[in-house]
C-alpha cells in the first residue's frame, strides 16, 4: 500500500538492481560476474559449461558484444573456447552478479520455476554467423580409453634420482 491506503503495482525490482550491481561493478574497475540457474527455462548458455546446473558468465563489457540488461532478460555475444554465441539469460534465472576480484555483489533468490504446458528440455543455442548445426542423427559409442587411462594413471613414469 502506498501512503495514500490504496494498493499500486509495481514492476518487479530485479532487473532494476542487477543493472544498477553491474553499472557499479564496471564504476569500480572490477569484473561483473553472473551467477544463473542453467536449469531456468528459457536459459539459453553453452550447456557444456554448466557445473552442477549452474554457470558463471563474465559480462563486463570487454567481454560481452551488443549486452543488454532489460526487464525480462540478459542478452549478449560472447566467445566460448573461440568460438561466437548468442546467450539469453531470463532475470529470473539469476541467482548472483558479482565482482570477480573481491566478491562484493548481490545475491537473489532461487525463483519457482514456471509450468508451461510445452517445456523444452533443452533450449536450441543458435551460433552467431548463423550456420545451422548437423541434422545427422548422434550415435553414442561406450569409449574404453578411460577405464585403460585411469589404470594407467596410477603407474608414474618419473624415477627419483639420488
Amino acid at each position: 500500500m502506498n501512503p495514500t491506503g490504496t494498493q499500486t503495482s509495481m514492476s518487479p525490482c530485479k532487473p532494476y538492481l542487477v543493472r544498477a550491481i553491474h553499472d557499479w561493478i564496471e564504476d569500480n574497475g572490477c569484473t561483473p560476474y553472473l551467477l544463473v540457474d542453467a536449469e531456468f527455462p528459457g536459459v539459453q548458455v553453452p550447456f557444456e559449461y554448466v557445473k552442477d546446473g549452474q554457470i558463471v558468465l563474465n559480462i563486463s563489457s570487454g567481454a560481452t558484444g551488443a549486452l543488454s540488461i532489460g526487464d525480462d532478460s540478459i542478452e549478449f555475444n560472447a566467445r566460448f573456447g573461440g568460438s561466437p554465441r548468442h546467450v539469453s539469460v531470463p532475470i529470473a534465472a539469476v541467482l548472483y552478479i558479482y565482482a570477480r576480484e573481491n566478491g562484493e555483489g548481490m545475491p537473489f533468490a532461487p525463483e519457482p520455476k514456471p509450468d508451461y504446458a510445452q517445456q523444452p528440455s533443452e533450449p536450441e543455442l543458435t551460433t552467431i554467423d548463423g550456420s545451422q548445426p548437423d541434422d545427422a542423427p548422434v550415435e553414442t559409442v561406450a569409449d574404453d580409453s578411460a577405464d585403460k587411462s585411469k589404470k594407467s594413471a596410477k603407474v608414474s613414469h618419473l624415477k627419483v634420482i639420488k
